[in-house]
């Protein structure tokens, strides 16, 4: 069933609100973001028909079984630790969500939006359409401020990057990311609302409101891990990060900046790098090619340099071992690859989990689009427990000040919506 939709912000809100009374919701919200991979603007995935949850050993396997079974569409997660089912790594960081290392769902109903039109594809289509329309949306302006605590004080941040960089400094590693997370114990918040605001606020490319019972991921992600577009593989890591400016010609300069800074362009390049030798484990011989390098894109709060890497599947290579191939990504990892999350577990304070992870689709014809799950809040109802992590690149020539300044600037939607500081 596809209907015309006349005031596409009002539906999309309307149809968000019904889908968030199910136990599992998945919204990718495009937000009109110019991208050639795309296949729609909006997706919204409600109600479990089916479903699998997994921990690491052997979740790949368990999501390939569940994809055999359930062909159509499906969406859900990968969490960041799912590293220690490919590698030889364990993760022993505190955890205070508790949430999977792996959980998909193929729903009841769904609907994808694209231009003025909404396809709806469901047993009851008109039932779907008619739930929407007698939505009367519930004012959520006014929220209570959520203050968020740090497991690193600004100098155990900058003890912390001195150390890493002598790991560097040894040949241990490259470059790495490394992360920090900010939290919150007893935290009652309305999610919906919450990520209403955030997409206000900072709307992006790859924006996601997840549900999965007392469980909800509320992302405004820029970046994609990895899609696939018939036997065609895309990933575009981020690599360089710098605040706009409100001034036109001052922002333009902080972008030529950001686009010659040598520091930047040595993170994106070890990156791409890095990308292109993990496309090769799926890709067939002699197709890994870098499509755009050092692209600079712009977003609410920053400006971020992009590049794109894409190579030609090899034939019967499914969907699953293809992400599996990749994962995690390389933007959140660093290099050497193993190494580098061997040594951040030894740093970082907390488990990253979904943070890190990725968040998307699978459609029937078996294409997909995951993004990567960075300027995101991680909430458990259950637990009333709420996380928030940002990552910045360390490498030789990093600056400890000046990373952890990134770490906030990345924040910066996040505290703005939540009403509190660090």
């Amino acid at each position: 069933m596809i209907v015309p939709v006349n005031d596409l912000l009002l539906f999309k809100q309307k149809a968000l609100q019904w889908a968030s009374s199910f136990d599992a919701v998945c919204y990718l919200d495009s937000n009109s973001f110019n991208d050639s991979y795309g296949k729609f603007d909006t997706l919204i995935a409600i109600g479990i028909r089916d479903e699998v949850t997994a921990s690491a050993g052997n979740a790949f396997d368990q999501l390939e079984t569940f994809r055999q079974n359930n062909p159509g569409w499906i969406t859900g997660f990968f969490g960041y630790d799912l590293k220690n089912e490919i590698e030889q790594l364990s993760s022993s960081n505190p955890d205070g969500l508790h949430f999977p290392d792996l959980y998909f769902f193929a729903p009841q109903h769904l609907i994808v939006i694209t231009g003025d039109k909404a396809e709806i594809i469901s047993d009851n289509s008109q039932q779907v359409l008619d739930s929407i329309d007698q939505q009367k949306l519930t004012d959520h302006s006014v929220q209570p401020a959520i203050g968020l605590q740090a497991r690193f004080s600004r100098q155990e941040y900058i003890d912390a990057v001195t150390g890493i960089q002598e790991h560097i400094n040894r040949g241990d590693i490259y470059v790495t990311n490394f992360c920090q997370e900010f939290f919150a114990e007893h935290a009652r918040i309305n999610p919906l609302a919450i990520f209403t605001q955030l997409n206000k606020v900072s709307p992006n490319p790859f924006s996601t409101f997840f549900k999965w019972k007392d469980n909800y991921i509320l992302g405004a992600s820029p970046e994609r891990f990895l899609a696939k577009r018939g036997s065609k593989l895309i990933s575009q890591p981020i690599k360089g990060t710098a605040k706009r400016e409100a001034d036109m010609q001052a922002d333009e300069l902080v972008k030529q900046q950001l686009r010659n800074h040598p520091k930047e362009l040595q993170e994106n390049v070890m990156i791409v790098d890095l990308v292109r030798n993990d496309l090769t484990r799926s890709a067939k011989q002699g197709t890994v090619e870098t499509e755009e390098l050092f692209g600079i894109h712009s977003f609410q709060y920053v400006h971020q340099m992009i590049s794109t890497v894409v190579c030609e599947l090899q034939d019967r290579l499914s969907a699953i071992q293809a992400i599996k191939n990749t994962f995690p990504m390389g933007s959140m990892t660093g290099a050497p690859k193993i190494s580098s999350m061997q040594l951040m577990e030894q740093y970082e304070r907390s488990k990253r989990g979904v943070y890190s992870g990725a968040v998307g689709y699978l459609s029937p014809d078996n294409d997909f689009d995951f993004n990567v799950v960075i300027r995101t809040l991680l909430y458990n109802s259950a637990r009333q427990y709420l996380s928030f992590h940002a990552g910045s690149a360390i490498t030789y020539h990093a600056n400890a000040q000046q990373e952890y300044e990134e770490c906030l600037l990345k924040a910066q939607a996040v505290l703005e919506v939540l009403g509190g500081q660090k």
